[in-house]
């Protein structure tokens, strides 16, 4: 009997820890990171298809399916920390094709009537240009929210980074993200008492 791993193989990112050079006060699985990122970008096409007008052609549920396998390879590679992923281009250049190949290995670990389909998702080719920014505005949303979370309980630690992460989200003109980051985004230094008075 032939055996396909790939859902398998998802089901370890639960194992991958994210943010590896700092000192975390509570670890972040790829897992969670990866839920978070489906939420908010599916959050995001809502925002431009009823907020900013923006949403013409913008398939939420197709930008969420693709936010969950957007770090997929990493169960491969590992989470490279952002520095040095960034440092210069040929590094960059480097990680992005070590990325393509882990997703093309992984894809074939799908039954092959499903291969096509899983690269399209964990390549992230599935989406339009409109819908990948839209992921990458959650993606870094998410890690906004992680840096916020540790610097709230007391871990100065991840300072720089939440200044950095915000100004790049600042950098990206996405009307979507200024739109959570003003509405929504407070909402999370907020304890569960304070998310629920008066609203149930």
């Amino acid at each position: 009997m032939k055996t396909f791993p790939f859902n398998a193989l998802l089901g370890r990112m639960k194992y991958i820890t994210r943010w590896a050079l700092m000192r975390n006060g509570r670890p972040e699985s790829l897992s969670e990171h990866t839920a978070d990122t489906a939420l908010i970008a599916h959050t995001l096409c809502l925002i431009a298809q009823n907020c900013t007008g923006t949403g013409a052609g913008i398939r939420p549920d197709t930008v969420a399916t693709a936010a969950l396998y957007h770090d997929a390879p990493e169960i491969l590679t590992g989470d490279m920390p952002t520095p040095v992923k960034y440092k210069n281009e040929a590094l960059r250049t480097a990680y992005k094709a070590v990325e393509a190949e882990s997703a093309r290995a992984m894809a074939g670990l799908l039954p092959p009537e499903l291969q096509n389909t899983g690269v399209l998702y964990l390549t992230g080719t599935a989406l339009t240009e409109p819908e990948r920014k839209l992921l990458k505005a959650a993606d870094r949303l998410s890690a906004l929210i992680k840096c916020m979370e540790e610097s709230q309980a007391g871990n100065r630690e991840f300072e720089a980074a939440m200044a950095q992460q915000r100004r790049a989200l600042e950098e990206m003109h996405c009307p979507e993200a200024d739109y959570f980051m003003e509405h929504m985004l407070p909402c999370y230094t907020q304890n569960l008492d304070e998310l629920t008075r008066g609203r149930f």
